[in-house]
């Protein structure tokens, strides 16, 4: 399964491990980009199910309809996330937009994880994985992120828990942090993008297919193992002394 499978990183995921022979539950707000993702792939090898990750009824609508379909979910790659408007000061943020961000990025993650755990807890043979899409920013902010970045430093908190609570039961959970892959959110990073000291600047970027094969690569160990944390970056994006 793939949240925000209908666009960017979602969508490179989807399609690499669809093509790796993976059945796939395609996960999004937008019913006709998840079906443009789904004509990538072999004929019948994936669903699309629109889906707003902050509902738990979608949520819940989401699990019985994989379910349904394949039998089990044996992967959860945690993906849907909003940046929230750009450039914003702490001090102007609306409460509406820092909730938009936590609701998506943070409650969002929870409640799939939560559905994954049950899911994999009760089905025969047990256990599962699930990778976590943090980012650089669960390190690191950038300048006027602080609901981004809130979000994404909690998702580690997450994932680490997640982790410890699933070993009981051969559920297996992941973090990949991802820097500067080149997707429509980030397409701003190569015309300019504000740095720590005031400056705006262009920055390197990368191709996001080769995020996806790293999620694939996590995705296909034997439960016995585990990346706990990965980060995959820019070669030269400004993150390693940033600020």
């Amino acid at each position: 399964m793939v949240t925000g499978a209908g666009s960017g990183m979602g969508r490179a995921v989807a399609v690499e491990l669809l093509r790796a022979g993976w059945s796939v539950a395609l996960a999004g707000r937008r019913t006709e980009t998840l079906e443009e993702t789904a004509a990538l792939a072999p004929e019948g090898a994936g669903i699309a199910v629109r889906t707003d990750v902050s509902r738990p009824d979608d949520v819940a609508a989401l699990f019985a309809a994989a379910v349904d379909r394949f039998g089990r979910v044996d992967l959860l790659f945690n993906n849907a996330g909003t940046f929230g408007p750009g450039g914003v000061p702490v001090e102007e943020l609306s409460y509406d937009a820092w909730r938009h961000v936590v609701d998506t990025n943070l409650n969002g993650a929870f409640l799939c994880a939560q559905a994954a755990y049950r899911q994999m807890k009760e089905q025969d043979p047990q256990g599962g994985r699930i990778i976590n899409n943090g980012s650089i920013s669960a390190h690191t902010p950038r300048p006027h992120s602080v609901a981004y970045t809130a979000t994404k430093h909690a998702l580690t908190g997450l994932t680490k828990s997640l982790a410890l609570d699933g070993r009981p039961y051969g559920i297996a959970v992941g973090q990949i942090d991802i820097g500067n892959a080149a997707t429509d959110m980030t397409a701003r990073m190569q015309t300019g993008a504000l740095q720590a000291n005031g400056e705006v600047a262009p920055e390197p970027v990368m191709d996001v297919a080769d995020v996806a094969r790293t999620v694939r690569h996590m995705a296909e160990l034997p439960l016995e193992a585990n990346v706990q944390f990965a980060t995959v970056l820019a070669t030269a994006m400004p993150y390693v002394g940033r600020g």
